[in-house]
């Protein structure tokens, strides 16, 4: 009898075990309309019936204006005019589709900040590999038990099948973001800058190398050790800042392994650790208009935060945002009053997923809560609602996406961080004046490349 029991509590066990397994990891049928009614990646591939169309694959290669790497991009869409534009006086007749953040940014300046309208292009696309990385990740991938990590997934988007709970379901869309593809190896120069209520700006030029560790193809999900890249950024001006250096070994599960961080001195010839390089530590380039965990819209552990999805919704965002990064365009031409020159940009409606942070009770950061919204097509968080502690919407971040279709990814162009209520805002990302943009390479750095010791030899003055 006692037998019995024990087989029967054994079956019970096992039973459960696969019922758990089973609910984390979509089945092979749902992954297969991945190659249907799913876009590789996850997005319905059909549009609207009206003003969104169907994907067919997006950007297939580069227009024949591109000639080398590092060039940068010709607008495939160039052709292109707004259909219409929105502006404080008749964005009521568009607010269905426009986030809270840009219905407070028409009623904070009234008189300057438009929104040109354009037709959808739904230029996404990604290599093979990815997408078939992204297809065995779909029936192998699952959320830590806390969600502040991924397990079973490599080289491709965790989920692009999202399911569960509403709070699986945000947690997966935030990973998707977190580990999106954008490449093997990226070299960029660029600038950013603060720009005050007046205009006025000081620009921080500097280079950055990162190394995505999750799409190494020599990898592989064991070789990880918990690093999903390695980042490395040198101040090259201006000359009271230039030679410093950060390092940072971004780590995939941040609770159970904060990031490590350093950072170089030039006029003390000294590399420290920056162990506070995480949730709303301000950045210092930024003037304190953006928090550590701001950078790429939001990135580092969700552990803070009670997370909730609210559904796919048709909204206006940035997108193939080729204009304002366009070769020899001035900053000063970009960089406006108050708020970007809205005569380089573009948006266009595309559906996204609508993902809502709210403060746990007894955990601290400058935002109460947080609303993100992620293009469906490349997983990009888009725009972000961030509110302060009284429940007001305080700042609202833009990410100026567009296909980088030497990869080809959607990534952005440059990313803006607007403070609403001191009517500042800042800018990442600013390289239209220099002589190339990003350079993607396949290369697999020695780690050494990456470490602490070698920062200070490569340290700058």
């Amino acid at each position: 009898m006692m037998q019995n029991k024990k087989i029967l509590l054994g079956s019970l066990l096992l039973f459960s075990f696969y019922a758990a397994c089973a609910g984390a990891a979509v089945s092979p049928t749902e992954a297969k309309k991945l190659t249907g009614e799913l876009t590789p990646f996850g997005a319905i591939r059909e549009g609207n019936g009206a003003d969104i169309p169907r994907w067919e694959g997006g950007i297939a290669q580069p227009p024949k204006e591109y000639q080398r790497e590092g060039q940068h991009h010709p607008d495939p869409f160039k052709e292109d005019k707004p259909k219409e534009t929105i502006t404080a006086q008749n964005f009521t007749q568009y607010e269905k589709y426009l986030s809270e953040g840009l219905k407070a940014l028409f009623k904070t300046y009234p008189t300057t900040f438009k929104i040109p309208l354009y037709v959808t292009r739904r230029s996404h696309s990604a290599p093979d590999w990815v997408n078939q990385n992204t297809y065995e990740n779909a029936v192998n991938a699952e959320l830590t038990k806390d969600g502040n990590g991924v397990t079973g997934a490599y080289g491709g988007i965790p989920f692009p099948v999202l399911h569960g709970s509403n709070e699986r379901k945000a947690l997966q869309a935030v990973w998707n973001h977190l580990t999106r593809w954008r490449g093997v190896f990226v070299t960029r120069r660029a600038s950013e800058t603060a720009v005050q209520r007046n205009g006025e700006f000081s620009l921080v030029n500097s280079q950055q190398e990162v190394f995505w560790n999750f799409y190494n193809p020599e990898g592989s999900e064991k070789d990880l050790k918990n690093i999903l890249f390695y980042y490395l950024s040198f101040t090259i001006s201006p000359a009271r800042l230039a030679g410093g250096a950060v390092l940072v070994h971004e780590t995939l599960d941040q609770v159970k392994e904060p990031r490590q961080a350093w950072g170089y001195n030039a006029g003390q010839r000294r590399v420290r650790r920056a162990p506070n390089l995480a949730y709303d530590s301000p950045i210092a380039a930024s003037d304190n208009l953006r928090t550590a965990d701001d950078t790429d819209m939001y990135n580092g552990a969700p552990d803070r935060y009670d997370w909730n999805y609210l559904g796919l919704k048709e909204m206006y965002i940035p997108y193939n945002s080729y204009q304002i990064s366009q070769a020899g365009l001035k900053y000063a031409d970009v960089l406006g009053v108050s708020h970007i020159n809205p005569d380089y940009t573009r948006f266009e409606k595309h559906r996204v997923h609508v993902v809502e942070a709210k403060l746990k009770a007894g955990e601290r950061h400058i935002y109460s809560r947080r609303v993100f919204y992620i293009d469906e097509d490349s997983w990009n968080i888009a725009l972000v609602d961030q509110y302060d502690g009284r429940g007001e919407l305080w700042r609202v971040s833009m990410a100026f996406l567009k296909n980088f279709y030497e990869l080809p990814s959607t990534w952005t162009a440059l990313d803006v961080f607007y403070d609403l209520q001191a009517r500042r805002y800042h800018v990442q990302g600013l390289d239209s004046e220099e002589r190339s943009t990003r350079v993607f390479t396949n290369e697999v750095p020695d780690r050494r490349y990456f470490s602490p010791q070698s920062l200070r030899r490569r340290g700058i003055r």
